[in-house]
């Protein structure tokens, strides 16, 4: 079989998850090239998992490779530049969330992609995780009636390495990390609807030494067909991740949860290796967690994408539903910061979302 060929930036958390995927769900792929800003780095990854070659230069790994996929793992500040840079190179892009830092990098990606005929493939893999995709295919067929509402969380005790915590890397806090999560899985499961305005409130209560951006935000977006969203995001969690969504409408209800029901329950006096995601420790009553990958999503959205570059066909999820979810993502630091709601289509000119929330300008 002709295989696509694949090259991953970045050798962190997010990128094993990206080749436990591609390894055993995604054959349609070869990833021949990771980066890394460290060498070792890079050349520890490849030699994990049998990858020919490592850079920790993005520009020599464009020129010297041949992938015709560039897989985005980095930090947040990184994605714009490297997404250009690829785009510039005539590769197709699957970029991790958010999609860049600022609506202005966000235009610039989109307009570059456009420019040199390439894809634009924003990874939020909530629309693709198996439990939440069944939940959506149940509102398309009309199960619970006219949706009034729906609700999603995610929730841990924090991220594993210190550049989630840099408002100047990362843009923002938990709502830049994961609240994005829920906003893009609402736009999906609605349709794309029209945002009419947001509510947001947010703190830090656990992590005031390590970061200026907040650990604990809920927003409340209200949709212009009348559907409530409320979108709860948290890094003061403590136990391992929790992970669910709820759906209200007219006719019933559902809820699904990504961890509870894929786990088994254990007890261990001493505690073990790896339990769940985030999990503090795994001393004493955990849930241990099996098929975490897929259960999320990754493997699904990663053979979409590959299957859009190899048909030429339109992903699900694109640049724009990555802008629009940033758009979104404005208006909630705003209106926390504001102390009101906020109504879009919101920009403002800032160097970081997260200032609308630091350093707002009240009427």
């Amino acid at each position: 079989m002709n295989r696509t060929k694949v090259a991953i930036i970045g050798a962190g958390f997010i990128s094993d998850i990206h080749l436990e995927s591609y390894h055993r769900f995604v054959p349609e792929a070869e990833v021949v090239a990771v980066y890394a800003r460290n060498l070792d780095k890079a050349k520890a990854f490849a030699e994990k998992y049998h990858i020919a070659t490592w850079f920790n230069d993005v520009d020599q790994l464009l020129a010297e490779t041949d992938a015709e996929v560039i897989d985005i793992c980095v930090p947040n500040y990184l994605h714009a530049e490297v997404c250009i840079k690829a785009a510039k190179a005539k590769k197709h892009i699957i970029i991790e969330k958010p999609l860049a830092v600022t609506i202005e990098q966000a235009d610039e990606m989109i307009a570059v992609c456009k420019e040199n005929n390439v894809k634009l493939m924003y990874a939020e893999e909530l629309c693709f995780a198996p439990k939440y995709e069944r939940a959506r295919s149940l509102v398309t067929e009309g199960a619970v009636g006219e949706v009034y509402m729906l609700k999603q969380a995610e929730k841990h005790s924090g991220p594993h390495t210190d550049w989630f915590y840099d408002i100047d890397l990362a843009g923002g806090g938990v709502l830049m990390d994961m609240g994005c999560h829920a906003l893009g899985w609402f736009r999906w499961v609605l349709n794309y609807a029209r945002v009419k305005d947001v509510y947001a409130t947010m703190s830090t209560v656990l992590h005031k030494g390590r970061t200026k951006g907040e650990d604990n935000a809920v927003v409340i977006v209200e949709f212009e067909n009348g559907v409530t969203c409320v979108a709860e995001s948290s890094w003061a969690k403590h136990g391992g991740m929790d992970d669910r969504c709820e759906i209200y409408g007219t006719g019933g209800v559902v809820y699904a949860d990504l961890f509870m029901g894929n786990s088994a329950l254990t007890y261990s006096k001493d505690g073990y290796g790896y339990a769940m995601e985030k999990v503090d420790s795994s001393a004493g009553w955990t849930f241990t967690i099996f098929e975490e990958a897929f259960n999320q999503g990754y493997p699904q959205e990663l053979k979409h994408f590959i299957e859009c570059v190899r048909k030429d066909k339109t992903p699900i999820v694109t640049g724009e539903d990555g802008r629009a979810v940033l758009e979104i993502i404005y208006a909630a630091y705003a209106s926390a910061g504001l102390g009101k709601k906020v109504a879009l289509p919101y920009y403002a000119k800032v160097e970081k979302p997260i200032d609308l929330w630091l350093n707002p300008k009240h009427d």
